[in-house]
């Protein structure tokens, strides 16, 4: 991890993990979170992750920056481990690191762009949550985000690995209903982020959500 000026949590201080936080919707609940959180915020962008630490810090906000490829798994370990070792815990994990491999017919999908799918969007989800569920305990809350495309026409790849990894969150939010953590689902609105822009090139860009009005809506319905 990075520190920066901003780095150090007081003791008590809750803490965010964000993975895929250098933009997006994953930079907008970072900037959301920091008033009231510490914010661990894990990118594979370094310029982008210095960028969102700037405007916590302009809001008086704390970041702790984690410049980490969430598909190494020594990495990973290393994180949660220097986390723990930190603060102990995690009050809140939201996941917003994906993959969108390009959009093409089922009979025409690059192994390359599979694979990338793959260990970003399943992979990496499955290791991670048996490394971060320790660290947010029972009282802890962990937050995906859906994106329905399973079965849609062209959405092969990132259909099948999006839905994947929604499954598993499913499965984990049932396994631990009784006992903690909690973890939530949610479903965003349209933005006009580069994944999308992949997606539907050339579309009305206008009518979108802002990421940041998205992330003040989401973090609604999660009354933390």
């Amino acid at each position: 991890m990075t520190n920066t000026a901003s780095s150090v949590a007081q003791s008590g201080e809750k803490i965010a993990l964000i993975t895929g936080a250098s933009r997006g919707l994953g930079a907008a609940f970072a900037e959301a979170l920091a008033a009231d959180y510490h914010v661990v915020a894990v990118a594979r962008t370094t310029g982008g992750l210095e960028d969102l630490d700037d405007r916590i810090q302009a809001k008086g906000g704390q970041a702790t920056l984690a410049p980490m490829d969430i598909t190494n798994a020594d990495a990973m370990a290393q994180l949660c481990r220097s986390i723990h070792d930190r603060w102990g815990k995690v009050d809140l994990w939201v996941h917003t690191a994906i993959h969108g491999a390009p959009l093409t017919p089922a009979d025409h999908i690059d192994a390359k762009d599979w694979q990338k799918s793959m260990s970003i969007n399943l992979d990496a989800t499955a290791r991670l949550i048996p490394f971060v569920s320790p660290l947010l305990g029972q009282s802890g809350q962990a937050v995906f985000f859906d994106d329905d495309r399973t079965g849609q026409k062209f959405f092969g790849s990132y259909g099948a690995t999006k839905g994947a990894q929604i499954a598993l969150a499913k499965s984990w939010q049932l396994e631990t209903a009784a006992i903690g953590p909690k973890v939530s689902i949610l479903t965003p609105n349209g933005m006009p982020t580069g994944t999308r822009a992949r997606f539907f090139p050339g579309e009305d860009r206008a009518p979108l959500a802002h990421p940041h009005d998205e992330a003040k809506r989401l973090l609604a319905q999660l009354a933390l």
